[in-house]
């Protein structure tokens, strides 16, 4: 499936509509972000906007990402009920560069794409970590397809701990795990990784096609 296609795809399936995973925060998202510092935020991948919008809550400065441009809308729209400030643009999360932007703390939940689309926007996501920045990672396990509920049903979609150390080694990587996620249909198993990006660490900036 190419970007055009995966579009269209989301596209459709939130048109149908506006609250496709409803408006709460993910529970684990919050668990894992509670205790952090306030700064900037970066949603990559952020949907209908309801983990950026809560970030914005609790006070960070907000920008959420995504390749759907109705789900965008969808935000834009949200926010402005919810009187927040928060900025929502749709882009190619395949093609997306941070161009000297930086982020606090950048939040992928529940991003899967193909693996080597997989690599290409964590790579993007290191390279817009702020010196000294966080990095959150919330992801269905590939055990989902035996003993778990929820997620893709192709192997190559989800995630393992191993592949995620990998795709982060650059980063001082401090928690790196498998949890269960209690769901209406039983239990789901997510990976849930946390890292840091070292003040005087140098990301390489990832290649992009046509010399972007």
């Amino acid at each position: 499936m190419d970007g055009q296609a995966m579009q269209n795809m989301w596209n459709d399936r939130y048109r149908e509509s506006e609250t496709v995973f409803g408006h709460e925060p993910n529970q684990l998202l919050v668990d894992v972000v509670a205790e952090f510092d306030r700064g900037s935020a970066l949603d990559l991948g952020c949907g209908q906007g309801r983990n950026a919008l809560w970030l914005a809550e609790q006070g960070f400065t907000v920008t959420g990402l995504d390749l759907s441009p109705v789900a965008i809308e969808q935000a834009q729209v949200r926010a402005s009920e919810l009187g927040l400030d928060a900025t929502f643009e749709a882009v190619d999360v395949l093609t997306w560069d941070p161009a000297g932007q930086e982020w606090d703390l950048v939040v992928l939940a529940y991003l899967h794409l193909p693996a080597d689309m997989r690599k290409t926007v964590h790579a993007a996501a290191q390279y817009a970590m702020a010196p000294g920045g966080k990095i959150v990672v919330l992801a269905h396990h590939l055990e989902n397809l035996t003993t778990g509920t929820s997620g893709p049903r192709h192997p190559d979609w989800l995630f393992t701990e191993a592949q995620l150390a990998d795709d982060f080694s650059g980063l001082e990587i401090v928690r790196n795990e498998q949890v269960v996620r209690k769901g209406v249909h039983g239990d789901a198993l997510d990976v849930v990784l946390v890292a840091v990006k070292g003040q005087n660490e140098d990301v390489i900036r990832p290649a992009r096609d046509g010399g972007q």
